[in-house]
């Protein structure tokens, strides 16, 4: 006969599902679609890098520092509000983020200079470093126990904005000019009205949580230095998935143009390509981590994208698009595995637990895009591909994570 066997210390499946009710659908899509309007907003940041570079005569280092300065925004403050929000949660601090990108968004599509358009885009990676954590223990919190899926498709709302954005701005941004950036404002209201229904029902939800979940939290029962080497090890893991993703939204325009001699707004839409290819692919990681176990999905999204991506700079054209859906979808399955891997590795810290981790991926996006537009500078920009293309093999150390979670046997 089939018996299940828990981890040592865990809630029985039974009764986590008792506890964490059904999967509240309407609330998931909600925040979803949220995070689509969120991250539409923020990928016209790296969308109109073309047009700003050649309107300011702006270096690829100053590029880079565009994307640093929004990343930095965007991830330092990330782990302190979900420790705060840990403690006491703010069901409306997702709309007042929201406002802080709204007033990002209105001066980045004004800014006269250089120096505006960091100010600008710092203001919209503040609003980002709001909105994540706090909606990653929202979608959490709705998902009846299943975790995995409600950060996959928490994720892929963000993920389609990001391939949209780059679209919506060579149709809008490009032919018509960076002060059309302000008809985005539009994207932030709707969110912002979205947001304040959405906390209406995280209030009513807060105190009924508390005493459901209060004294059940799922404990792995791992030595603290185990716990510690592991969650540096998935930090790692963040950093090869996000400087490779660095490469490929911040620059993969200007290799296309530059390599191919595509125009600008043909530029646009293989980045589109790419990023909806990141988009779909999220969806997968988060259930198939449910069912088979997350380390398994973050051995095969982080190691099993190298050979596309060591392909890549030695492809042409047509086969450069091609290669870039197999390495978005492969590597976007990664991240939902990740984090709620940690966050069953330090269970009742969500909110912490998010906003570390999409901190440091921001800001690891941040610092790969600085240290990559420095190095196309110095080199050229098909030599940073070259270069990136061996960042998956870091994958590797998956392999030293504990196997943790549920597994079955038989009798």
């Amino acid at each position: 006969m089939n018996e299940q066997v828990n981890s040592p210390g865990e809630v029985p499946v039974s009764e986590e599902k008792n506890i964490a009710g059904k999967t509240v659908f309407p609330i998931l899509f909600a925040i979803s679609f949220s995070h689509l309007l969120n991250d539409t907003i923020q990928s016209l940041i790296p969308a109109i890098y073309p047009v700003v570079k050649n309107s300011f005569r702006l270096t690829f280092a100053q590029i880079g520092l565009i994307t640093l300065t929004f990343q930095m925004a965007a991830s330092l403050l990330q782990p302190f509000v979900g420790l705060y929000t840990d403690r006491k949660p703010q069901p409306y601090s997702l709309a007042i983020g929201m406002g802080f990108t709204l007033l990002g968004l209105v001066s980045l599509s004004q800014a006269p200079n250089f120096l505006m358009l960091i100010v600008s885009v710092a203001f919209v990676g503040i609003g980002s470093s709001i909105f994540h954590p706090e909606a990653s223990r929202m979608a959490s919190m709705a998902s009846g126990g299943r975790r995995g899926m409600a950060q996959s498709v928490f994720q892929v709302g963000g993920n389609a904005g990001s391939s949209i954005g780059p679209l919506l701005a060579a149709l809008v941004i490009v032919p018509y000019g960076q002060s059309n950036i302000i008809w985005f404002s539009l994207l932030a209201l709707l969110a912002i009205l979205i947001l304040v229904n959405v906390g209406g029902w995280y209030k009513v939800k807060i105190k009924a949580r508390s005493h459901k979940m209060g004294s059940h939290q799922v404990s792995q029962n791992l030595p603290r230095k185990k716990v510690i080497i592991s969650v540096l090890i998935l930090l790692v893991l963040i950093f090869s998935k996000y400087f490779y993703l660095a490469s490929m939204s911040s620059y993969y325009t200007f290799y296309m143009i530059h390599k191919f001699g595509v125009s600008v707004q043909s530029s646009q839409v293989y980045l589109f390509i790419f990023l909806f290819s990141v988009a779909a692919g999220t969806l997968i990681g988060g259930p198939l981590g449910d069912k088979i176990g997350r380390k398994y999905v973050i051995w095969g999204s982080i190691l099993g994208v190298a050979p596309f991506s060591l392909l890549l700079p030695h492809a042409n054209l047509f086969w450069t698009a091609v290669l870039s859906v197999p390495i978005g979808v492969i590597l976007a399955s990664a991240f939902s595995a990740i984090l709620v891997y940690a966050q069953e590795l330090i269970p009742g810290k969500v909110g912490m637990i998010s906003g570390l981790f999409f901190g440091f991926a921001f800001g690891m996006g941040g610092v790969g895009s600085a240290l990559l537009g420095a190095l196309a500078d110095r080199t050229s920009i098909e030599y940073v591909y070259s270069i990136c293309a061996y960042l998956p093999l870091i994958g590797l150390i998956t392999g030293f994570l504990p196997d943790i979670g549920r597994k079955t046997k038989t009798a």
